[in-house]
């Protein structure tokens, strides 16, 4: 649908179509958010809004710059860099801790958000101990290549 000139009938639908499809990526969100260490799948979590898992995958790109899988991964390196920093949980724990079955793949993935394994990356954050925390964030934040996903 074309939007209409402004103030019309067609103008306010359209507005409040795309309201609605915000309000349900940020339900998708949400979820990825909490149940990061869950399995989730793009399937269960476009059923979950009443969305095919094509049309999901495109409008979260669209709002978040990235699909649902890779905000996905994303959140769980996150979560596992914290586990690591604090310490007191060995790789395997941590990968089991934030919702990977293979030790493999985990390792992989962090690899290629973060640039180096999670054993270095341990020992490269035991260094940061007495640095604020909005300053470790900075300096350990993933970065992805945003040629793989």
């Amino acid at each position: 649908m074309t939007p209409g000139p402004r103030g019309t009938i067609a103008h306010v639908t359209d507005n409040t179509s795309r309201l609605r499809d915000l309000a349900l990526l940020r339900t998708v969100r949400d979820r990825i958010d909490r149940d990061y260490d869950q399995p989730l799948d793009v399937e269960a979590l476009a059923r979950g809004v009443h969305m095919s898992s094509g049309h999901l995958s495109r409008m979260f790109r669209a709002a978040y710059g990235e699909s649902p899988y890779a905000y996905l991964m994303t959140r769980r390196i996150e979560r596992a860099m914290a586990l690591l920093q604090r310490g007191d949980l060995d790789v395997t724990a941590v990968c089991f801790a934030v919702g990977y079955s293979s030790l493999g793949t985990f390792s992989t993935r962090f690899s290629e958000l973060v640039g180096m394994p999670p054993s270095a990356y341990r020992q490269t954050a035991s260094q940061w101990a007495g640095l604020p925390a909005c300053v470790v964030k900075q300096i350990a934040r993933p970065t992805r290549n945003t040629g793989q996903e």
